[in-house]
């Protein structure tokens, strides 16, 4: 899960030109869409009217008057108090969040050269901004004061945690630092921020380049029809008339790997994923990863940690390196077991059909297939026909949000998305009233980054009066017109998985913006997400949403038992290319500045050897460059956290079991202790309050088959 953080949380990063104390710019146009709040409801940002040219005025604009009210607050003659200084903090920066919320929208979901330019100019000016407040000593004396006593100030549990973490968040960005200091840090912020956006846009350019074109239908043999003619008419759009376009998607191995029966296909198309950003040209990014890599150390010696990882992991539920790795290295010699057992059970496939070669990478997701269909007598394109994507999230996600929660949806059309796709719903509760908007962005686009992720449009918030609005972004294929939006079992997963982010916001019962929603750290906030994975495969809820898409006719009961005896199938395999993303991840960010190597490639392939996971069927889920979750910030050193909160979600499907599962009372439980609360805790004393214990791992080692 990705979303645009606020200024409060944002990585601190910094411009040398940049100051407070330059003179006021004129105020907004009155045209700019950005000029007064939005008059939408609860301030849904008015797609319809913003366009390019109203972002940067707008930027200038909410930059200098967060940074006279921040002034305001650093040089107020009156002793500091909670009100006059945190909650001012709170108050503060208003226009500069609706601009950024709607920018970092568009610039995932649907960018343009104009947003990529104007994203690569303002990193830089953003790093000013976020240090100017960071690294202001009157500011900081302020908060200081206030956190030294902090037991003395009669807070509630809320509003003391949050001053705990302004002061804890200033430190960790250099608040404490000699003013020489301070002036390398600036340039560290600076440079990182414009390398991370260079990665990032990299990333989604490099995947439009390196589309996968096919001369022939012959070479697509294997892929369904419809599927080949939408190949030919994304091939029309670019300009490549009589040939067939399949764009690669964010992960190693690509989608149609499943199907396409020719092994020289599947070779050269997993080839052109894996290649990508490191095949020379103007979107290669091997010197941006060494760049950021070397960076991050640097940052992180000068706040006086050991790598960046012990400088990200401190304020994670993890605290050290030390406890990633034990979790990352306990799991790897049972996955790539498993992984080989797999592997073995693939070839024989393989040598009874006379194919006269080894399994690789490219062959994995076509054959195990195969040996699924042999040991379950089970195709995984049988269960397509079924899980249409409006039965899947109205009829699936939905439906098990209404019967853990009492909520409800209803579509509207009144409120203005930027792409005729996007779909917005109300969310109401049982007894009617407004909840919160939710927003779904399901298909994939040229102009749109890969993966899943779930945002905020509107941050729930007490203080500020504020109801939440909250978006999903898929990336489905999209069909051709008139045809239906037929998923695999691991995109209802992810459907599931997002709406689970979603309702971490709409459930957010919370004073301060800073704790709203999913502002937890990093490794815990994917538990609500892979908790409610669960509900796809509880059988009120499977037998609700999968019927086949032309007749309505639920699922067989005979492919629905072949569906739960094949749960965990191909489970080393899931695990061990996981893991190997997760330990790239860690072994680039545990690095020291003098640590650094020259070789991209070089160290991908020595690092996972010493990890033990160098077992080339199963490549990495991400290299490192493309690997955004990791260089493109968000969850650099932080990879791992989806396993770490799979043992928490893995222990909490248990609670929900050992209550009865999918009932009301469970519901309203998990929203009462955990997702209504936000950041407003300690993460570890917030799942210790739900489950009444620590988690324990071996619910997780029985869902992987690692037991």
């Amino acid at each position: 899960m990705n979303r645009p953080q606020l200024l409060l949380i944002a990585a601190s990063v910094a411009m040398a030109t940049f100051s407070f104390a330059q003179p006021a710019a004129a105020a907004l146009e009155a045209s700019n869409p950005f000029a007064k709040p939005s008059t939408l409801q609860y301030g849904y940002p008015a797609f319809d009217k913003i366009k390019n040219e109203h972002f940067a005025p707008a930027f200038a604009e909410g930059m200098r008057l967060e940074a006279a009210e921040v002034v305001k607050i650093a040089d107020n003659k009156a002793a500091p108090t909670f009100d006059n200084t945190i909650v001012a903090m709170e108050r503060s920066g208003a226009l500069l969040t609706r601009v950024r919320t709607a920018f970092y929208t568009l610039t995932g979901s649907y960018t343009n050269d104009t947003l990529q330019a104007l994203q690569k100019d303002l990193a830089p000016k953003f790093a000013a901004h976020g240090d100017a407040i960071r690294l202001n000593p009157k500011l900081f004396a302020r908060i200081k004061t206030l956190h030294d006593k902090r037991d003395s100030l009669g807070l509630d549990a809320e509003s003391k945690f949050l001053l705990e973490r302004y002061y804890k968040d200033f430190v960790r960005s250099g608040a404490n630092l000699s003013d020489a200091d301070k002036g390398k840090l600036k340039g560290y912020n600076a440079q990182l921020a414009a390398l991370q956006t260079q990665f990032s846009q990299n990333v989604l350019r490099e995947v439009n380049a390196s589309a996968f074109v096919v001369d022939t239908r012959e070479e697509l043999a294997g892929l369904p029809e419809k599927a080949i003619e939408a190949a030919a008419v994304e091939a029309k759009k670019r300009g490549l008339d009589g040939k067939f376009v399949i764009p690669v998607v964010n992960t190693t191995q690509q989608p149609p790997m499943s199907q396409l029966s020719t092994r020289g296909t599947r070779e050269k198309l997993l080839n052109t994923s894996m290649i990508r950003g490191a095949r020379g040209g103007e979107f290669d990014n091997r010197n941006v990863v060494l760049q950021l890599a070397k960076l991050r150390a640097e940052r992180a010696e000068l706040l006086g940690y050991d790598s960046y990882a012990a400088y990200s992991l401190e304020d994670q539920t993890a605290k050290d390196t030390a406890s990633v790795n034990k979790l990352l290295g306990d799991l790897t010699a049972p996955a790539v077991r498993n992984a080989k057992k797999e592997a073995a059970e693939i070839q024989a496939v393989i040598d009874a059909e006379k194919g006269g070669f080894q399994v690789a990478a490219q062959d994995w997701n076509y054959y195990s297939d195969k040996v699924r269909t042999a040991k379950y007598a089970f195709d995984a394109n049988q269960l397509k026909p079924y899980f249409e994507f409006n039965n899947v999230l109205e009829k699936g996600a939905f439906f098990a949000a209404t019967q853990l929660w009492g909520i409800t949806f209803k579509q509207r059309t009144d409120l203005p998305t930027y792409d005729p796709d996007v779909r917005v719903y109300d969310v109401f509760e049982e007894n009617g009233e407004h909840l919160a908007i939710f927003v779904i962005d399901p298909y994939a686009r040229s102009n749109k980054r890969g993966g899943a992720w779930m945002s905020s449009l509107v941050d729930q918030s007490f203080l500020l009066n504020q109801k939440p609005v909250i978006t999903n972004n898929l990336n489905l294929t999209k069909p051709a017109a008139g045809e239906p939006t037929l998923l695999s079992w691991d995109e209802v997963r992810t459907t599931f998985h997002e709406l689970g982010h979603a309702t971490h916001g709409w459930f957010s019962k919370v004073k301060y913006p800073r704790f709203s929603g999913t502002n937890v750290p990093r490794d815990y906030v994917e538990l609500p997400s892979q908790v409610y994975e669960m509900w796809m495969a509880w059988p009120e809820v499977l037998s609700s949403y999968a019927r086949h898409y032309q007749t309505g006719a639920p699922m067989p009961k005979e492919l629905l038992d072949k569906l739960r005896a094949a749960q965990r199938f191909n489970e080393g395999y899931r695990t061990t290319e996981y893991l190997a993303a997760a330990v790239l991840d860690q072994k680039w960010h545990q690095l020291g500045s003098k640590q650094m190597p020259s070789d991209v490639i070089a160290f991908e392939k020595q690092a996972l050897k010493d990890a033990g996971l160098d077992f080339a069927p199963v490549p990495p889920r991400y290299r490192s460059t493309y690997f955004s979750h990791a260089m493109g910030g968000g969850y650099s050193a932080g990879y791992y956290s989806y396993l770490w909160a799979e043992r928490l979600d893995a222990d909490a499907g248990e609670w929900f079991k050992e209550n009865g599962g999918l009932l009301r009372k469970n519901g309203d439980v998990f929203r009462q202790k955990v997702l209504s609360r936000g950041g407003t805790m300690d993460a570890v004393d917030m799942y210790r309050d739900f489950r009444g214990r620590d988690p324990v791992i071996e619910p997780l080692l029985e869902r992987r088959g690692l037991n």
